[in-house]
């Protein structure tokens, strides 16, 4: 494994930092009715980001008179400026870009408390950390920057938890707040309707049309299912429901191979990847009667506006990063791993999603989306 010089030598430096600072950090010294401005941080992928919306929403109820700044990762912050939690957002590069620049903005809200909901190390401790903030806890806390946070004196680890918003919530949980809704957070806007709208109507889909979505793409080969099973679902689909429209999401990158999808379907499967921006996505899956996805931020969207979702997993654990509530809507397929020991997000193969059929797909969405045998 190669060792990063400047992880070193700020692990080095924080350890000086650290034995000389003499505010008294431990959260048996925390008192919420002091807690002025609040840092949360969930700077990693969409589908990680929205699964902390609850706990924010927790820290919000708790902490109403307090300014809530969020540091979401730059590549999706667009689809959180809405939410009614937090008052500002300022960026994650990633990695060590922009690093000194981000903390400056931090330390101008004088930051007393910062919650660490999901984030990579070594940036995420030491950042909190250097934004001046008093009181710093996150949860699992056993990595080497554990020194930096307030409640490192009892062990969280990750298979304390059985799903990623309960890893959230018990951060919120230390910090005198009750839970009162587990549900994600994506409000729905104006603009980005009337923006669907549009998109639908140029694309000659009515308001009456039954659409079903295809997310395609996913953030790791190991979790993508396969062009041609996507292709050869959409015929079947499009073969047994005559009213149906099929709209395959994406990011702009993925255009072309959504394209690809999309042809071998035929004229009733639609491209919304690279027409849709982000930030309007919650509008135009909440369009949808369901949508087949891999694990993906994506899925988590649907989730999120209550569209039903159909979702392929096979290297990652549904249990943990799957849809979390209104499991009467969804459908999980899950197959085993294929490989031991599991390489999960590192793996450059398909192997495991080999084993989800088209017919195993086509079959849950007659039977749990049409209610048809």
């Amino acid at each position: 494994m190669r060792i990063n010089p400047i992880d070193v030598l700020l692990f080095l430096l924080l350890k000086i930092v650290k034995f000389f600072d003499g505010r008294q950090a431990d959260l048996k010294y925390f008192d919420p009715e002091t807690v002025k401005n609040i840092l949360v941080v969930s700077s990693t992928a969409i589908g990680d980001t929205l699964l902390s919306t609850p706990a924010i929403r927790a820290v919000r109820e708790r902490y109403p008179q307090a300014r809530i700044v969020a540091h979401f990762n730059i590549k999706n912050m667009e689809l959180f400026e809405n939410n009614p939690h937090i008052d500002e957002t300022i960026p994650y590069h990633g990695g060590y870009k922009k690093t000194f620049k981000t903390i400056m903005e931090f330390r101008k809200h004088k930051i007393y408390l910062a919650l660490i909901f999901h984030g990579n190390e070594p940036q995420a401790t030491p950042m909190a950390y250097l934004s001046g903030a008093r009181f710093i806890v996150k949860v699992p806390n056993t990595s080497e920057y554990r020194f930096l946070l307030s409640n490192r004196n009892q062990i969280f680890r990750w298979e304390d938890f059985t799903h990623g918003v309960e890893q959230r919530l018990k951060v919120a949980e230390l910090v005198d707040c009750r839970i009162s809704d587990n549900r994600m957070v994506l409000p729905l806007t104006k603009d980005g309707e009337s923006a669907v709208n549009e998109f639908l109507e140029n694309s000659g889909i009515r308001e009456t049309d039954t659409i079903i979505g295809f997310q395609t793409g996913a953030s790791t080969l190991s979790r993508m299912w396969f062009p041609d099973r996507f292709a050869e679902l959409g015929k079947r689909l499009i073969n047994s429901y005559p009213g149906l429209k099929i709209i395959i999401t994406g990011s702009p990158e993925e255009y072309e191979h959504c394209r690809k999808i999309a042809d071998a379907i035929g004229k009733r499967a639609i491209v919304s990847a690279g027409k849709i921006p982000l930030n309007y996505m919650p509008a135009l899956i909440k369009r949808f009667k369901a949508l087949v996805t891999g694990d993906t931020g994506v899925m988590h969207i649907a989730v999120a506006v209550r569209t039903p979702v159909v979702a392929l997993f096979a290297v990652a654990d549904p249990g943990r990063s799957g849809p979390y509530y209104d499991m009467d809507k969804h459908t999980i397929i899950k197959k085993d791993r294929t490989c031991a020991p599991c390489a999960s997000k590192k793996c450059k193969h398909q192997t495991c999603m080999e084993n989800i059929s088209i017919d195993e797909v086509f079959d849950v969405i007659r039977q749990a989306i049409f209610k048809s045998r």
